[in-house]
């Protein structure tokens, strides 16, 4: 129960290290106020005492988004770049086209009647599939190509798009796969968002763990 309690405080007090303009916390709280329909500074009071706030506080929780944000683009913006050709084989994205079946034989059959134009893979993967892409009609995608199983992916990095595999085993199942489309991961803005976020989440973390840690050791000092 005390990490969620000690995720919040670490997080406000990052927030609080962010200068903003003096005018920012009324703006906020008036856009706030708009959003509620809330149209007086009677109704505002009302609302304050319903829910055991002060203005103030109210302005500070409804800014700290605002100073989040500055502070992780401040911080870890500049690391993004790193962060993406650290995770970029992560990051890139895949429409394959997926059929698996218990049964060998009939995933070489499958695949001669694909490979060959006798049948089109879709129609197959709707009647004979036996996983969940059976209700896709065998389209799996677009996903991160690491959410395949490790020998998936590495199947479909190295593939050709538009080319039938051969049937290949991984643990009970036999697959039929077709890569359809690769799209590797660019650095864009949002994906330099997202790997300022991620930096953020994880100094978050240790920073909170940190002090579990030395909560234990107040608690047992043996430990």
């Amino acid at each position: 129960m005390i990490k969620p309690l000690l995720r919040q405080m670490v997080i406000a007090e990052l927030a609080a290290q962010v200068p903003i303009p003096d005018e920012a916390g009324g703006q906020a709280l008036a856009a706030f106020m708009q959003e509620q329909g809330i149209e007086n500074e009677e109704q505002l009071n009302t609302f304050l005492r319903l829910n055991l706030l002060r203005r103030q506080e109210l302005e500070q929780q409804l800014i700290q988004p605002l100073r989040l944000q500055r502070f992780v683009a401040d911080r870890f913006l500049p690391k993004a770049e790193a962060r993406f050709l650290q995770r970029k084989t992560q990051l890139d994205r895949v429409v394959y086209s997926l059929l698996r079946l218990e049964d060998a034989g009939l995933a070489r059959e499958l695949y001669l009647r694909i490979n060959e134009g006798e049948s089109d893979f879709a129609e197959l993967a709707a009647r004979y599939a036996e996983g969940p892409e059976r209700t896709t009609r065998g389209v799996v995608g677009p996903v991160p190509l690491m959410q395949a199983h490790p020998v998936l992916a590495e199947r479909l990095r190295t593939a050709t798009p538009g080319v039938l595999m051969e049937p290949f085993r991984i643990e009970k199942w036999w697959l039929v796969v077709r890569l359809e489309t690769y799209s590797p991961a660019t650095l864009d803005e949002d994906t330099a968002q997202q790997m300022a976020r991620e930096l953020f989440e994880e100094s978050v973390e240790e920073a909170v763990q940190l002090r579990i840690n030395d909560l234990i050791s107040l608690r047992f000092p043996e430990a």
